[in-house]
């Protein structure tokens, strides 16, 4: 694998740096999950769930293949193994708040003093600096809500909707994969590390920075309107007759409208003053999705399909989650991947969304137990078993 030989300890829990530590295991690295004696908070969330139910797909995602270790660094001896772990790590992988981290000597400055090689990336929700840099941080309120994306995806008039598990901490993850992936790049140059930071509130103004570059330099943004009164009606959502829905997303310039009025059925609509030319069309937008959304109508989706393909026209059809999983593109594309549910079986989970073309895709392992390797990793950091029973019954590990 790519990365193999990279050790990465992961102090960190929820999803968005627990995520980037598990696209780093993908793709070959040595990942220790050291989390305190409660576990990370993932490990429970179908601790409600009807009783059918059984494993936790949420909390397997974003942790297999690690080892996982329990360290209490409220007390001396497992403040001390996490420093050891970190003084033979390549990456130190942290979301806990920089003052509990300074209250406990597992700051930047403190690792890195006795590992200089040591990159530290530490995520947070608002950044490190300003006034806010201490507030905790979920993604649907520092990247959902505070950067701006939950009031851009609203359509002009209604009311902010909340975001699906971990879309803003998965984009974070993306970004702080990429950021210790430069930092080590930096690394084999200088022979030094460094600290690398990321936060929600960052990159979910990088997400809809295509957007906020515009009201940065104008100081206005048009909103986002509704299905029936969109800005542009060639590039939105039609229904066909047997009720499934497509979205079209048409090439600049307007060019792709006579394609899309043959592969309707309506090619007089070319003729029509209203549709000819784009601001015709912006102006008179009410109609347009009116008369295409009776032309779809009239097709069932199977044919609709065809047609658009045929006419090499840019759509895609608006999956429900089980039609993704059904999706033989979506396999084609490594998209998914089998991971080992424990039990002498596998299931099927999202991948880490790069391919690396000659490059073995691995079956994976499956998430750790809490505290599984706990004796393991602190044998191979040079406990002695007399040291690691003694720090099992003071609680320091687990």
């Amino acid at each position: 694998m790519l990365l193999k030989g990279l050790k990465v300890v992961e102090f960190a829990s929820y999803i968005a740096a627990p995520g980037a530590a598990g696209i780093l295991a993908d793709w070959g690295a040595e990942v220790i999950k050291v989390e305190r004696p409660q576990g990370d908070p993932m490990r429970h969330v179908f601790a409600d769930a009807k009783s059918e139910l059984t494993g936790n797909p949420t909390f397997g995602m974003d942790n297999r293949g690690k080892r996982a270790v329990v360290l209490d660094i409220a007390k001396p001896q497992g403040r001390d193994a996490l420093a050891r772990l970190a003084a033979e790590a390549d990456v130190f992988l942290t979301n806990v708040r920089p003052a509990s981290l300074k209250k406990y000597r597992l700051d930047e400055q403190t690792l890195r003093a006795a590992n200089p090689r040591l990159i530290y990336a530490v995520v947070t929700g608002y950044g490190l600096e300003g006034p806010d840099a201490h507030l905790p941080g979920f993604d649907v309120t520092a990247f959902w809500s505070r950067a701006g994306v939950a009031r851009m995806h609203a359509p002009k008039g209604s009311d902010p909707f909340i975001l699906r598990t971990g879309v803003g901490d998965h984009t974070t993850s993306l970004a702080t994969t990429s950021a210790i992936l430069a930092a080590l790049y930096e690394r084999e140059k200088t022979g030094e590390g460094r600290l690398v930071a990321t936060s929600l509130l960052a990159t979910g103004t990088y997400v809809v920075g295509s957007d906020l570059a515009v009201q940065l330099v104008f100081g206005k943004l048009a909103s986002n309107r509704a299905r029936t009164d969109p800005f542009d009606p060639l590039a939105n959502f039609y229904k066909s007759r047997d009720e499934r829905w497509f979205v079209l997303n048409p090439r600049g310039g307007g060019g792709d409208w006579p394609a899309l009025a043959k592969a309707c059925g309506r090619p007089e609509l070319l003729e029509d003053e209203r549709f000819k030319g784009g601001k015709a069309r912006k102006a008179n937008n009410r109609d347009l999705v009116s008369e295409l959304e009776a032309a779809f109508g009239a097709f069932d989706f199977e044919e609709i399909a065809r047609r658009l393909d045929e006419a090499d026209l840019v759509w895609a059809p608006v999956q429900t989650p089980a039609e993704v999983a059904a999706d033989p593109q979506v396999e084609a594309a490594g998209a998914l991947i089998a991971v080992e549910d424990g039990h002498g079986g596998t299931y099927r989970s999202p991948n880490s969304p790069a391919q690396f073309p000659g490059v073995a895709t691995m079956q994976r392992p499956a998430a750790p137990g809490l505290g599984e390797h706990t004796r393991v990793v602190l044998g191979e950091i040079g406990y002695s078993e007399a040291e690691i029973d003694s720090m099992m019954e003071s609680g320091a590990a687990a």
